[in-house]
């Protein structure tokens, strides 16, 4: 299912654009983030709150898997199926209780673990015994300084640079390899590719990308290449892919974990750097996960995580992308700091989101009460919330965890 390059990338993501419709490793040793200044951004349409998304197609009788389980949920489980929540992925079992207190819609696994696939494979089953609907299932195991499994089975996987830097067929090979031993063990998404392109110039200055080398080169023709052979092999593998960081987190200064001041003053709808992400969507990516940094030519007023000309406008309607959109993480970031644990949720859907990442577990109280009273409030939210979940139900029936037998 490999794809080859035909036209230049400037060709391919223009016609692209005209006729379409985390867990990393916590230091102390990254470079300190540095302000960008802002020029004078271009027009751009104000945000939404509640945007208006295409409507889905109506089903026929019998109503799809989906629809049948969609309409079986009420407010508190809409709500928990939009939050993926963060635990150790050393002792997972620890979030039984929220899994089912909250309906939670999925669990991220963070951390480092040196334990056998047996007990990984033996504690996800534990997690996903808690869940009345099947969890999906995430971690990050990108390769080099971002792998989470490192334990007996799981190889060391090279850096995202160096695998870029090589063959086609070591690229796909690797992620091959990599992914069989995550289906085998329970994970349904792997929080990656990274799909940001590093300009040679920045490199290593480029504190969440560049510095730990996750990116797969520094021409996104090079990346989107990349890209569009890690995501079949993956996904053909049994686990989906969520490309990364649209619209692209490869020219900041500063790290949206541990800065609120990571600005891209360049990036536009017409951005070549979007090339690797519109390969992820025709690949087919299961999955693409929104950035917390600011983009001031594409909105001026929201970070991208709360921008619907961003999450909507862009990736929904002018891409046409149509699977699972889900956050960064929401939850212990500094470029969060300033919004309520709550707000950040319903901003995230609100502007189109659908799967809201939060690596910590005490966010899942006041997110979920902060949807539930968003969309007793709004019926448009609420609107927006039950298209959010679809999203989520579609991911997990694709990932072959939802079921409707008659």
């Amino acid at each position: 299912m490999l794809s080859r390059i035909v036209t230049p990338l400037a060709v391919t993501l223009s016609l692209v654009l005209a006729g379409c419709s985390t867990d990393p490793p916590a230091t102390s040793s990254a470079p300190p983030a540095s302000p960008s200044a802002s020029p004078s951004p271009s027009p751009s349409p104000p945000p939404s709150p509640t945007p208006s998304l295409p409507p889905s197609p109506t089903p026929s009788a019998p109503a799809d898997c989906v629809t049948r389980t969609l309409d079986r949920l009420g407010p508190a489980e809409l709500a928990g199926q939009v939050l993926m929540i963060g635990t150790s992925v050393n002792a997972p079992s620890g979030l039984g209780d929220t899994v089912r207190r909250y309906h939670l819609g999925g669990v991220f696994l963070h951390g480092r673990s040196t334990h056998t696939a047996g007990q990984l494979r033996s504690d996800i089953a534990g997690l996903q015994k808690q869940a009345r609907l099947p969890l999906l299932v995430s971690l990050d195991q990108e390769g080099g300084n971002v792998q989470t499994l490192k334990g007996p089975g799981f190889p060391l996987i090279p850096t995202a640079e160096k695998l870029g830097a090589g063959s086609a067929t070591k690229l796909r090979d690797t992620t091959k390899d990599s992914s069989r031993r995550l289906a085998a063990i329970g994970v349904t998404i792997n929080l990656a590719p990274v799909a940001d392109t590093v300009p040679a110039s920045l490199g290593e200055k480029n504190p969440p990308i560049g510095f730990w080398h996750r990116q797969y080169g520094s021409d996104p023709v090079k990346v989107a290449a990349s890209i569009r052979t890690i995501v079949p092999a993956s996904q053909d593998a049994g686990v989906l892919t969520v490309v990364k960081h649209f619209p692209g987190l490869g020219r900041v200064t500063a790290n949206t974990d541990t800065s609120a001041k990571a600005v891209d003053n360049t990036a536009t709808v017409d951005d070549p750097y979007l090339g690797p992400f519109v390969a992820g969507i025709k690949a087919g990516s299961g999955g693409v996960m929104i950035s917390s940094a600011r983009y001031p030519r594409l909105d001026p007023s929201a970070i991208a995580a709360f921008s619907a000309p961003i999450v909507t406008g862009l990736l929904r309607q002018r891409l046409g992308y149509q699977g699972l959109i889900m956050s960064d993480d929401l939850g212990a970031a500094v470029a969060l700091g300033s919004v309520p644990t709550g707000q950040r949720a319903v901003r995230f859907v609100a502007a189109g989101g659908d799967l809201v990442l939060t690596i910590r577990p005490a966010d899942a109280a006041p997110m979920a009460d902060a949807l539930i009273d968003r969309a007793a409030a709004d019926p448009a939210f609420r609107t927006r919330l039950a298209d959010a979940a679809r999203h989520v139900l579609a991911a997990k029936e694709r990932a072959g965890l939802l079921s409707c037998a008659d």
